[in-house]
């Protein structure tokens, strides 16, 4: 298991986002590093966990809970394949390209060690939006990267450090529910009656599905 590539974004005007300005760092692309790694503080802030990548859209990037973003280079394969068009590494905005890895099988709080010293942890999947289906230029991409249910991770970060391309990864914590990243994301998309479950993976889960979770409980089943 490692890191393929390590992508990161600078800000670029374009003409298929809402965001304010108009402008949006998903355009991301490989950097050999080293790039230090840090929490960057709560969402809004426009910061990423990675020095030198930006984060434009604050109302849904960027913020501890989504500090990292990793998708695997099986996925995008897979993708290329589906499509019938080449996805180099960072295609689809992640900052992590793994190779080895099952991201969107991973639990929530799922802890990596990348290189000798950065730890991450997985809170969530990633929800795509106009701009990632302006950016691919695929009609129909938020639906149909919905129905495929692979959406990557997002990750926090436990240890900061540096980090670059080629570095290994290993799993050093792995929690006893079986909440993965990939049941967290039909739950908050496609099939909404799996959200209470989602509390099973504790504090480790985003603070967005926590709320998402417990408003559901409120109200279909009149809990707290």
């Amino acid at each position: 298991m490692r890191i393929l590539s390590l992508n990161l974004g600078r800000p670029v005007s374009v003409e298929y986002t809402d965001q304010q300005g108009g402008v949006t760092g998903i355009d991301k692309r490989p950097v050999d590093g080293p790039v230090r790694v840090t929490a960057p503080g709560p969402k809004g802030t426009g910061e990423s966990g990675l020095a030198g990548d930006a984060v434009c859209d604050l109302r849904h990037h960027g913020g501890d809970d989504q500090a990292v973003y990793a998708f695997a280079r099986e996925d995008l394969d897979g993708w290329e394949r589906e499509l019938g068009r080449t996805l180099p590494n960072g295609s689809f905005g992640e900052n992590l390209t793994t190779e080895g890895i099952d991201v969107s099988g991973a639990r929530i709080g799922e802890r990596w060690r990348i290189g000798s010293e950065v730890v991450l942890e997985v809170t969530s999947g990633r929800i795509p939006c106009r701009t990632f289906q302006g950016h691919l230029g695929e009609r129909g991409w938020v639906k149909r990267f919905t129905h495929k249910g692979a959406p990557g991770a997002y990750l926090r970060v436990i240890t900061p450090g540096e980090i670059r391309a080629g570095d290994p990864v290993s799993i050093v914590h792995r929690p006893d529910h079986d909440i993965t990243v990939a049941l967290q994301f039909r739950a908050s998309t496609t099939e909404r009656h799996l959200l209470p479950g989602l509390l099973a993976a504790g504090d480790a889960l985003h603070p967005e599905s926590v709320t998402e979770a417990r408003e559901y409980l409120r109200k279909y089943a009149g809990q707290n």
